[in-house]
């Protein structure tokens, strides 16, 4: 994968120096001045990712130079490691030729299991939040469905954070748990699965919703106590006739906020099903997000007896589960970039082969 890395980096700055000399083209319309400083800006940004990459090489080795006669330099080593996968995150990510979208709606529902599927949602959630907080993103609760044991029928909220879709937009599939639950007086390992949307929050341009298609509803909020309930009938669900889509939010005391947050959400389904029809039209090789959350459909298993966690899709683990639901996701995001870095790479070479 470095190797494949560097070459991608050296045809960048390849560009990067055929821009220098095109921008001193005193023949430009300011329309072409832009667009090339806006690819030129871009390049810069991963070439000066990939610089601070080098660095961190540089002082793992270092440290590693001195392990010997420092033990203490073990936990320097750990630290530039762990650096260094985020900022191969970040790399591999810029490369990666993905719509940017700052803000995600992510959708998480118990699948099979009941209240322990219910419970695992409420795992997932906790991660995502956890991760969002290690990037420095924002998180906003949109609406949600619990149980009253701790556990999430279903929960909708917004991450933002420069990135957020690239970086997540992966993480869209089934997910598996085995794992003893607290309800299990006989010790049995049980098997519940939950799913996860990950959808861009798009603009009111992007997917404009007319009107006349939407039927809007007014509930009082529901849940078991705190901030989220009160006695007005503030939340909201909106139908989508033509679609027969449903949303709700009920995170806000403002039934006004409580609808924009709600056509948020809707947009973001609609871009969604938009998007998986003109898939669709081109290949019938990809399948929905979701599918019927059935254990079979997994793209992740989380082994508790194990500490395991396994991405099916690329066949990989890791035995740091404590460390992954506690948002710890930077290994596994990369490892997901990485292999769809290196497909896209030879896709193209297949074609300019042809």
């Amino acid at each position: 994968m470095k190797d494949v890395i560097e070459s991608v980096v050296q045809k960048i700055s390849e560009r990067v120096s055929e821009l220098e000399i095109n921008l001193t083209d005193s023949n430009l319309d300011p329309e072409k001045i832009k667009s090339l400083s806006v690819e030129y800006s871009n390049l810069k940004e991963i070439l000066e990712t990939y610089e601070q990459l080098k660095i961190i090489e540089e002082e793992i080795d270092f440290w590693q130079q001195i392990l010997q006669e420092d033990p203490s330099a073990e936990i320097e080593i750990e630290k530039s490691k762990k650096e260094y996968e985020r900022k191969m995150t970040q790399l591999i990510s810029q490369l990666l030729p993905v719509k940017e979208y700052n803000n995600v709606i992510i959708e998480i529902r118990a699948g099979t299991g009941g209240e322990e599927a219910a419970l695992f949602a409420a795992d997932l959630y906790r991660m995502y939040t956890r991760y969002a907080e290690r990037k420095n993103w924002q998180v906003e609760l949109y609406d949600f469905h619990d149980t009253g044991l701790g556990g999430f029928k279903e929960i909708v909220f917004l991450i933002k954070g420069k990135s957020a879709y690239k970086f997540l937009r992966l993480e869209s599939g089934v997910h598996r748990v085995q794992r003893i639950p607290v309800t299990e007086s006989s010790g049995r390992i049980h098997t519940s699965t939950a799913t996860v949307a990950v959808l861009p929050e798009v603009s009111d341009v992007e997917i404009y919703i007319d009107p006349k298609d939407i039927k809007i509803d007014t509930f009082k909020a529901s849940g078991h106590g705190g901030q989220y309930v009160n006695k007005t009938e503030s939340a909201v669900r909106i139908t989508h006739l033509p679609t027969g889509t449903i949303v709700s939010c009920q995170s806000e005391r403002s039934q006004h906020q409580n609808r924009e947050r709600a056509l948020s959400i809707l947009r973001a389904k609609l871009y969604e099903m938009e998007q998986e029809r003109i898939s669709a039209e081109l290949s019938q090789q990809r399948k929905s997000q979701i599918g019927t959350a059935e254990r079979s459909e997994k793209i992740r298993t989380y082994n508790f007896p194990q500490n395991r966690v396994t991405d099916h899709r690329i066949n990989y683990t890791t035995y740091r589960l404590k460390d992954v639901l506690d948002g710890d996701l930077d290994e596994l995001i990369t490892k997901l970039l990485e292999d769809e870095l290196v497909k896209l790479l030879k896709e193209k070479n297949a074609i300019s082969t042809h």
